[in-house]
């Protein structure tokens, strides 16, 4: 044995990935095929990018995926001139799994295969492993372009493989699956058979940019002149899928496309196909996803939509096409105009992409609109999988993006009445002279709806709106927009000015004389707890509760000092505003003690349990909860 050869072991999840592919109980064993082309495809993408901008890396005058099959064998090759790896490359890239989300795939995938339904390959970006469904042993040699040496790697998927220093004349990367023994049963069909390959090829990567090639055995002549040929053949006609006539294209064609430059397994939501003509010309095919993928919140989340020019792969995740809040969105944008070097740098100053990501924003609005207007299935999921992104969209920089109004038309939120509501079903619901929207910000639709923040308006039957998802924090917090010149009003903050003019004037006059009969009582807790809150004043908003904390109007909220907190920028203390119940059993104990002249270290205990219980009701943490405990322990025992 060679002295170069390394054995090496899986990463952990990467042993359990092998170990359910051996034994799955997939019924589409076929698709391993469509992985394996699908990784050329992008391999041969790689080094036409490469090329582009490193001399030492050239590109091949006939890039092609070959397909080789050894009948006696039993085995079947697939070739590439793609970009191929480096020995280092290929340890991280396919002795693990770090970069793949393993150990959500892995849960789902359990999940699945216990529903008896487990096609979730590709949406993972583990189709390498694929090959495992239809193999025994499988072994890839690959050499990196712009270098000399090329690495053997060998695996029988026994949870090891090694390495080894191979031979091969140029870049690109081959792989050699011993296939397993035809089962029909149990859907493994004989893959060395030319009809089969031929017709997966036809059915999976027919529209692939480079040519699925194979050499075919055909009989010609007649008689005694009959003879064997072998030739090359191209299996796939390689043309363009958004180049095609729309009415040409079946809908299984596309939703093909789609996994192959997606790596989802699961079909699109819907698609938006769309061509710009004059003195910009592009054509756009797009996709929303029917599910999320697992890194859609991750800071460094791709953003799916490849940028070609003339029909020719420029490259991928071209986020200057794409605005953060479509980071879901799925397809290709296809220029007649750009230059063929075009470059990162170069993109994010040109005027014509540009105008291509406004157009690509404004046909995937008008999608999700239609989806709301005409498909309400679909679009429940959609929200479902996406509302939190898109709500990214009513922000832009420090205010309000120009789509601001259009985004809130289409976002669904619960509400006091009752779950996923419109903003137009709430104006429509709004009470006369109301002029604002109310709603509240929090972790979720149960606590709020316990929160005594609501209980004037839920008095006065006033509808407020829960936001939930943490990107409401910031929408709402930096310069909310106006929905139908409404604007928004947190029932968080401020001091609750409800009514007509009339009774505002009425509960003012009210609050003015309280204010007289508690004035003291107000001054001695602000002393005591001047530490933790800026101002003890009088509710408007309080109607069964003794206490509640609010906010002033540009105040940040608790949940946003706690998303800051987790994102390692401590905002500092925020003081907010103690308001109390006038007309609350609590505060007429409290007055009467004070006014009997209790202990003053009794007054400071009663405050900072009054605080303490505020801060517990709209589900805050407490400061000192041992201090909280021991002061209601020995209230209780008083009581009693």
């Amino acid at each position: 044995m060679s002295t170069t050869v390394e054995r090496h072991e899986f990463q952990a999840e990467a042993k359990q990935l092998l170990d359910l592919m051996i034994h799955s109980v997939y019924s589409n064993k076929e698709i391993f095929l469509r992985e394996l082309i699908s990784n050329a495809s992008d391999a041969i993408d790689k080094r036409r990018v490469a090329s582009l901008s490193d001399s030492e890396i050239e590109f091949p005058a006939e890039p092609e995926i070959r397909i080789e099959v050894d009948d006696a064998n039993r085995t079947l090759t697939l070739i590439d001139t793609g970009i191929g790896m480096s020995r280092s490359e290929v340890v991280e890239y396919i002795g693990t799994l770090a970069k793949s989300g393993t150990k959500e795939f892995l849960a789902k995938m359990k999940e699945a295969k216990e529903a008896g339904s487990p096609e979730l390959i590709g949406q993972f970006g583990v189709g390498f492993y694929s090959s495992f469904l239809v193999a025994d042993r499988v072994d890839m040699t690959t050499r990196r372009a712009g270098e000399d040496t090329a690495t053997l790697w060998k695996s029988s998927g026994d949870g090891t493989y090694t390495l080894d220093d191979a031979e091969r004349d140029e870049a690109g990367t081959s792989i050699t699956l011993h296939l397993k023994p035809a089962d029909e049963e149990n859907g493994l069909d004989d893959f060395t058979k030319e009809w089969k390959i031929r017709e997966i090829v036809k059915k999976y990567s027919d529209f692939v940019t480079y040519p699925v090639k194979m050499e075919i055995e055909r009989t010609e002549g007649e008689g005694d002149e009959v003879k064997t040929v072998r030739e090359m053949e191209t299996l796939n006609s390689m043309k363009a899928i958004w180049a095609r006539d729309p009415g040409e294209v079946e809908d299984d064609e596309y939703n093909e496309f789609y996994k192959h430059i997606s790596h989802d397994w699961t079909d699109p939501l819907t698609r938006i196909r769309f061509k710009a003509e004059g003195t910009l010309e592009y054509t756009m095919l797009l996709f929303i996803p029917s599910q999320a993928p697992m890194d859609l919140f991750q800071f460094q989340q791709r953003r799916g939509v490849n940028l070609y020019v003339k029909r020719i792969f420029i490259m991928d995740d071209c986020e200057d096409l794409v605005p953060t809040h479509l980071r879901f969105v799925r397809g290709v944008v296809d220029s007649e105009d750009l230059s063929l070097n075009i470059s990162r740098e170069i993109l994010q100053q040109d005027r014509q992409i540009q105008l291509m990501r406004k157009q690509l924003e404004k046909k995937v609005l008008s999608e999700i609109e239609r989806l709301k207007r005409d498909d309400k299935e679909k679009f429940q999921t959609f929200w479902q999988h996406f509302g939190a992104v898109l709500k990214e969209g009513i922000f832009g920089g420090f205010g309000q993006s120009e789509n601001a109004e259009q985004i809130l038309s289409l976002c669904l939120f619960d509400s006091t009445k009752e779950e996923r509501v419109t903003l137009s079903d709430y104006v429509s619901r709004m009470q006369s002279g109301q002029e604002k929207i109310y709603y509240m910000t929090g972790e979720n639709r149960e606590v709020l709806s316990h929160s005594p923040h609501l209980e004037a308006y839920k008095k006065k039957e006033l509808e407020v709106l829960f936001l939930t998802d943490p990107v409401d924090e910031v929408w709402t917090g930096s310069m909310p927009p106006k929905y139908q010149d409404y604007e928004f009003e947190s029932v968080g903050k401020g001091s609750a000015d409800l009514g007509s003019e009339e009774e505002k004037k009425e509960a003012e006059e009210k609050l003015d004389k309280q204010k007289d009969e508690f004035g003291s009582l107000l001054e001695a807790l602000q002393k005591h707890l001047d530490d933790d809150v800026k101002e003890v004043r009088l509710s408007r908003r309080l109607t069964e509760s003794p206490a509640c904390l609010v906010g002033d109007e540009h105040d940040m909220t608790p949940q946003m000092e706690q998303m800051l907190k987790s994102m390692g920028r401590d905002p500092g203390k925020q003081k907010r505003i103690l308001e109390l119940n006038p007309d609350h059993p609590i505060l007429g104990s409290l007055k009467k003690a004070f006014s009997e002249n209790a202990d003053d270290a009794q007054i400071a205990d009663y405050a900072h349990l009054i605080h303490g219980q505020a801060t517990l009701a709209e589900g805050g943490k407490l400061a000192d909860p041992a201090r909280f405990s021991r002061l209601l322990t020995e209230l209780m025992t008083k009581a009693m």
